[in-house]
């Protein structure tokens, strides 16, 4: 089998650690040659980098590693691009959830005005990398996992329509299918899902098991009554907890589909508003405890040259799920995923435009979505209406246009009002400066 060339932008990533463990769980499945860690940041990515030294010293000692900020290194010559990128990093990612909650307002990084926020400084370098990537390895699967992953989504295939090698997917169902796994005492992976919305704004409506079971039913009843929690629950910061709590909430409200957890943000905004602490938002934990934790971890195993006593935070969901993707279409498994794909007609009463989240089965050919049929009159207005932001969002960014950003926030049900969207799109535009296009 041939040895494939990758490489993972975004190296400084605090999830990058649990990212190349995985490599090396798969290397006889997906056989590396060479792994490039890319970030502009040299002296983030630098605690990974040191990190990978010594875990593919002691474990893959036949792999080429290194960790670069020099684009014509990362991209010449590649098979496959792991995209995690963080337009403005952690410091951006608090103030897309500060400057809205200092206005009354959800402050969250891909939902409501922080997930515009993030979006529109995310569609620039999104492109940018694209385009790297083409005019060096004009083949390379881009396997996209950036957030705000719907907004992303619809301004790459805006760009670039006929690009099937591009791949935009998010670990959210991957880590609620494993939370469900624990929960019934099976193996998430034997799971077969039925999915349909947009991404961070989906719903399970079966979920069968190797047998052809629903295990649906039963899951929802152990949740309405013992509620819910991550099966990395251990691992996760308080905000984390809460948020799979919820879920117990929306089951109770909408007991039809098991939801995604973000719904949560578009279901209860004035709930989770009242929540949300407006001085210390999910950045700042991250910041000071995941940021910290893995850094640290990564600086010991440097310092000390080998992985003994090797304690690191990771996400092995999020890790397994990108490597089994790119594993199922070098060797054309036909593997079933949940992609962010165009709708042309997967579900029958949604837009073709649509960029939906939809189960696929994934081989060396791309994507093939399992066509849905129809949905309910309730949860198709909710999708219509956000797709209606994320695509205006898009045309936002490409047409320079303040009117478009504007109908985008007034649309958006964690804002509702149109003098609030603008008020939160003029303190937004003043937050990014040159991260945001000239709006007009």
């Amino acid at each position: 089998m041939k040895k494939l060339n990758l490489v993972i932008v975004g190296g400084g990533s605090t999830w990058t650690p649990g990212l190349l463990g995985s490599l090396v769980k798969f290397k006889e499945e997906f056989p590396l040659k060479k792994v490039t860690l890319y970030d502009i940041d040299a002296e983030r990515q630098s605690h990974i980098g040191r990190f990978g030294e010594v875990l593919f010293r002691e474990q893959y000692p036949d792999l080429e590693f290194n960790y670069t900020t020099d684009k014509d290194e990362a991209f010449n010559n590649v098979d496959f691009v792991f995209c995690q990128m963080r337009t403005g990093g952690l410091p951006m990612r608090e103030k897309d959830e500060k400057v809205p909650l200092s206005l009354g307002l959800i402050g969250q990084e891909t939902c409501g005005p922080g997930g515009f926020s993030y979006g529109m400084r995310s569609i620039r370098d999104m492109i940018e990398l694209v385009e790297d990537v083409r005019s060096r390895s004009k083949d390379a699967w881009i396997l996209n996992y950036t957030n705000p992953a719907a907004i992303v989504a619809v301004a790459l295939n805006m760009k670039f329509p006929d690009d099937h090698r591009i791949i935009n997917i998010c670990d959210q169902p991957v880590n609620l299918m494993k939370s469900y796994g624990k929960i019934l005492g099976k193996d998430y992976h034997d799971f077969e899902p039925k999915y349909f919305g947009l991404n961070h704004f989906g719903w399970f409506t079966n979920l069968y098991d190797k047998d052809g079971k629903d295990l649906l039913p039963e899951l929802r009843e152990i949740i309405l009554k013992q509620g819910f929690a991550p099966e990395d629950a251990e691992q996760r910061d308080a905000s984390w907890l809460e948020t799979y709590g919820m879920v117990k909430d929306m089951l109770e409200d909408f007991p039809d589909y098991l939801p995604n957890t973000y719904l949560q943000y578009y279901l209860y905004p004035y709930y989770k508003l009242s929540k949300l602490d407006p001085n210390y938002t999910r950045a700042n934990e991250v910041m000071d405890g995941r940021e910290k934790r893995v850094f640290a971890e990564c600086d010991r195993i440097a310092e000390q040259g080998t992985l003994d006593n090797l304690e690191m935070v990771h996400n092995d969901a999020h890790a397994d799920m990108i490597v089994e993707l790119a594993l199922s279409i070098n060797s054309n498994l036909r593997k079933t995923f949940i992609i962010i794909q165009e709708n042309n007609g997967a579900v029958n009463n949604l837009p073709d435009d649509a960029m939906v989240e939809l189960a696929a089965a994934v081989g060396s050919n791309g994507c093939e979505q399992y066509h849905f049929g129809n949905i309910d009159t309730f949860y198709k207005g909710l999708i219509e209406n956000q797709y209606a932001f994320e695509k205006l969002t898009a045309e936002a960014y490409f047409e320079n246009s303040y009117q478009k950003a504007l109908q985008a926030l007034t649309l958006n049900r964690t804002v509702n009002s149109a003098k609030k969207a603008r008020e939160v799109l003029d303190a937004l535009i003043e937050m990014n400066g040159s991260y945001f296009p000239e709006l007009r």
